[in-house]
């Protein structure tokens, strides 16, 4: 026996199922598939806020540090570098932290900084660059991550780079503000010119939460174009 509708319950479905997309419609670009995303400067303020969002489906998160050791004690012993925690990385599986050479050769402080762009860039998805600092050394970071990642991944990596806004840096940093602006905008240039897919972002100070939100989103959304 076949069953039917009358018009209203079928309009009723179908403003229904228009609720429904409505509803998904602003994640339905976000990345599906599990990911390999690298993140310089992870051991800041943004990197474990952005990674412990990165779970599902069961992506994997490399944070870049230049002091693996101290960023992952028990307890935090120096303000000096970033810290994550050991309790951190026992919530989040999903997360690993490796030494890097920070883009600064002369300049070394992990004790495993070797290798460390066969283990975080082969296969990477996107590399995230939360380098914080307003010195040179910031420049050389974005140089050794774009290049190193050109030499490794064939795939190409989605590379994005983290800045604060412009009307900010005074605030964060007072002093040499348009040398200071204008090492942020090399930086997204060198980010531009050299990598096939890459994204500049832009972002309030001082509000973690919204910005991890946003640069979740970014990766997500780009790794998935």
């Amino acid at each position: 026996m076949t069953t039917t509708f009358p018009c209203t319950s079928i309009s009723i479905m179908l403003l229904q199922l228009l609720l429904v997309v409505s509803i998904l419609q602003p994640y339905h670009h976000l990345a599906a598939h599990a990911l390999k995303v690298v993140i310089a400067g992870g051991t800041g303020r943004l990197g474990p806020r952005v990674a412990s969002q990165l779970k599902s489906p069961q992506h994997e998160v490399m944070l870049l540090s230049r002091n693996a050791f101290l960023a992952t004690a028990p307890n935090r012993v120096t303000g000096v570098f970033g810290y994550v925690g050991a309790s951190f990385l026992d919530n989040n599986p999903h997360v690993s932290v490796r030494d890097w050479d920070g883009g600064d050769l002369t300049d070394i402080v992990g004790c495993d900084w070797m290798g460390w762009q066969e283990d975080a860039l082969v296969g990477a998805d996107v590399v995230l660059n939360l380098v914080g600092g307003y010195t040179e050394q910031r420049e050389m970071a974005t140089e050794r991550l774009v290049k190193e990642s050109l030499r490794l991944n064939n795939r190409q990596a989605v590379q994005i780079t983290v800045s604060p806004n412009e009307e900010d840096i005074k605030t964060l940093t007072p002093g040499a503000v348009s040398l200071k602006k204008k090492r942020l905008e090399r930086c997204e240039e060198m980010v531009k010119q050299n990598c096939l897919y890459s994204k500049c972002l832009r972002l309030e100070a001082f509000d973690y939460e919204t910005n991890a939100a946003k640069i979740v989103e970014a990766v997500l959304e780009s790794a998935s174009a």
